[in-house]
């Protein structure tokens, strides 16, 4: 399957799974997350704001807000294709622009350099164990991840993880998938 069949084929899936069970296994992802050492170590993770079946990242944020993180969100750049991360420590210092995304307000947010990371945690629409990933199309991740040095996570329930995804020697491979079930770690699957 080519990856524009893959994403519609996941989008479909997410379609189809109930309020209850989203709830339910974005709670379990949470939780499984904020036990993860990189997350507990980490002082500021980047993360997006989920929006329509994605897994749920308002209570994730709630919960790094109250363990004392930096919570950085990105802002893309459509011009350049580029994208950056803003702290913020309240949902009001967000603004609703293209695609119904959420990005920060730049007046009244913080930068954080690349250096200044810990964690990124990828969004996608469908991974594979070996950590590739197809998101939705613009590259920014890709992009911002050649020269990102720190660690890289991913959310995802467990019907968006597919044996192989189609990948391409820019693409930029995730160390750890969460999903409510299981913990996978990519880096061995890409060793063995």
């Amino acid at each position: 399957m080519d990856k524009k069949e893959l994403r519609n084929g996941i989008r479909l899936a997410l379609s189809r799974m109930s309020d209850e069970l989203y709830k339910q296994s974005s709670l379990l992802i949470k939780k499984r997350l904020l036990n993860e050492p990189i997350i507990i170590e980490g002082n500021s993770i980047a993360i997006t704001i989920s929006t329509e079946r994605e897994v749920d990242t308002i209570g994730i944020i709630e919960s790094l807000w109250a363990l004392g993180k930096n919570v950085l969100v990105p802002k893309c750049i459509a011009k350049t294709r580029a994208m950056e991360f803003y702290k913020i420590d309240n949902f009001d210092q967000l603004e609703t622009v293209y695609m119904n995304l959420r990005e920060p307000v730049l007046e009244l947010t913080e930068q954080f350099s690349a250096e200044q990371i810990d964690c990124i945690i990828v969004p996608g629409i469908v991974f594979d164990y070996s950590g590739y990933r197809i998101g939705y199309g613009g590259g920014y991740y890709d992009r911002y991840l050649e020269h990102f040095q720190g660690n890289l996570v991913s959310l995802a329930f467990d019907i968006q993880i597919v044996n192989s995804v189609p990948y391409e020697a820019h693409d930029q491979p995730v160390n750890y998938i969460i999903t409510e079930t299981n913990r996978i770690d990519c880096t061995t699957k890409r060793k063995g």
